[in-house]
C-alpha cells in the first residue's frame, strides 16, 4: 500500500518500480530547498519527480500528501512554497490567499476510477454515472440490484450489501468524482453536489487515496473511488464507465488522453487553466478524467526560492513528462506545455507581494 501522507518524498532514492516511495524519511530542515503540500491524486508521480529532481539538480523538495483542501489552505497561509490540488481554487479561495494572485499550473492528466471488492465477480463491472449517483446516495444498496444487473447481462451478481467508501478529508479526488456525478446525475446535483468536501449521505470515510484504497482492498462488498495509480498499485479491479457517447470505457492513459483531446486548442489565450474535462465527448474518452494542478504565487516573496520553484516547474513540464505514463498518468499535450512555459515566465521573482 502506498505510504501514508507526510513522507519526505524527495529524500527517497530513485526507483523504477511504479509508485515506490519506500525508504522515504524526514530530512533535517536545513536540507530542504522547497516545501509543498496537497493532493494525494498525483502523489505517486510527484514523489518520483521530487526524487529524480533531487538526484539531477541537488534540489530537495519536501511534499506532504495531505489532500487538496489542505494544500490550498497551507498555500493560502504561506506556510509552504507551493500547493497541489485536483480541484481548481474557487474565486473566494483565490481572494483569501495571503500571497496575492495564485497561478494554476496543470502538470498531468489523471483518472478517478471506481474500484470495488466483490470476490464473486469474475469479470469487470460496467456502471453508468446515474447508477453510481444512486449507489453513493444510498438508494441502490445491493450488488444484485436491477439497475446494476441491467448493465451487466449474464453476470452473476451476489445479493451482498454495498458498502460505500469515500474520502473523509478535503479532497481534489472527491471534487473530480462529484463534479462528474453532478454532470450526469440530476439527483446528485440537486443533493450533495460537487466539492472537495460534500455531505456524503452514506459510507465509510478513508483519509487520502491511500486510505480509500486500503479500505476497499480489505473489506468485501465495498465500492470506492481513487486515482488510477492507487488502484493499479493495490491490484484493485476498476469499473468500465459509460461515457457521453454511450460507450463503456475502461480507464487508461489512452482514454484519459482522449478526454483531453483538443483542450489546449480551445482554451483562450488568457486562460487561468481552471477547467473541467469530466464527461468529455468522444467515443474513446474516459469520463472521470481531470487535470491536476500545482499552485504557485505569481509574485514570489523569496527570489532564491522562487527561482528554484520556477526551474522545477519547467523541468516537470518537459523532463518530468516521461515518468507520467508508467505511473498511469497522461502527459500534457505539447501545445499546452508550450503555453505553460510562457506562463512560468510571468512569475515575478524580485518583488514583494
Amino acid at each position: 500500500m502506498i505510504l501514508a501522507a507526510a513522507a519526505l518524498v524527495a529524500a527517497c532514492g530513485s526507483s523504477d518500480k511504479q509508485g515506490d516511495t519506500k525508504g522515504a524519511a524526514p530530512a533535517s530542515s536545513g536540507s530542504v530547498d522547497l516545501t509543498g503540500a496537497g493532493a494525494t491524486f498525483p502523489y505517486p508521480l510527484y514523489s518520483k519527480w521530487f526524487s529524480e529532481y533531487a538526484t539531477a539538480k541537488n534540489v530537495r523538495i519536501n511534499y506532504q500528501s495531505i489532500g487538496s483542501g489542505g494544500g490550498i489552505r497551507q498555500l493560502s497561509e504561506q506556510t509552504v512554497d507551493f500547493g497541489a490540488s485536483d480541484a481548481p481554487m474557487s474565486d473566494e479561495e483565490m481572494s483569501k490567499a495571503k500571497g496575492g494572485k495564485v497561478l494554476h499550473i496543470p502538470t498531468v492528466l489523471g483518472a478517478v476510477v471506481v474500484t470495488y471488492n466483490v470476490p464473486e465477480l469474475q469479470q469487470p463491472l460496467k456502471l453508468t454515472g446515474e447508477v453510481l449517483g444512486d449507489i453513493f446516495l444510498g438508494t441502490i444498496t445491493k450488488w444484485n440490484a436491477p439497475q446494476i444487473a441491467a448493465l451487466n447481462p449474464g453476470v452473476a451478481l451476489p445479493a451482498r450489501d454495498i458498502l460505500v467508501v469515500r474520502r473523509s478529508d478535503g479532497s481534489g479526488t472527491s471534487y473530480i468524482f462529484t463534479d462528474y456525478l453532478s454532470a450526469v446525475s440530476a439527483p446528485w446535483k440537486a443533493g450533495p453536489g460537487k466539492g472537495k468536501e460534500v455531505r456524503w449521505p452514506v459510507g465509510l470515510g478513508g483519509k487520502g487515496n491511500e486510505g480509500v484504497a486500503g479500505q476497499v482492498k480489505s473489506t468485501p462488498g465495498t465500492i470506492g473511488y481513487v486515482e488510477l495509480a492507487y488502484a493499479t498499485q493495490n491490484r484493485l479491479p476498476v469499473a468500465a464507465i459509460r461515457n457521453a457517447a454511450g460507450t463503456f470505457v475502461t480507464p487508461s492513459i489512452a482514454s484519459v488522453t482522449a478526454a483531453a483531446a483538443g483542450v489546449a486548442e480551445q482554451l483562450p489565450a488568457e486562460s487561468d487553466y481552471r477547467v473541467s474535462i469530466v464527461n468529455a465527448p468522444g467515443a474513446e474518452a474516459y469520463p472521470i478524467s481531470s487535470f491536476t494542478w500545482l499552485l504557485v504565487y505569481e509574485t514570489q516573496r523569496d527570489a532564491v526560492k522562487g527561482r528554484k520553484l520556477v526551474d522545477f516547474l519547467g523541468w516537470a513540464l518537459k523532463d518530468g513528462a516521461r515518468f507520467a505514463a508508467p505511473l498511469d498518468y497522461a502527459p500534457l499535450p505539447p501545445a499546452l506545455v508550450t503555453r505553460l512555459e510562457q506562463r512560468l515566465a510571468t512569475i515575478k521573482l524580485d518583488a514583494q507581494p
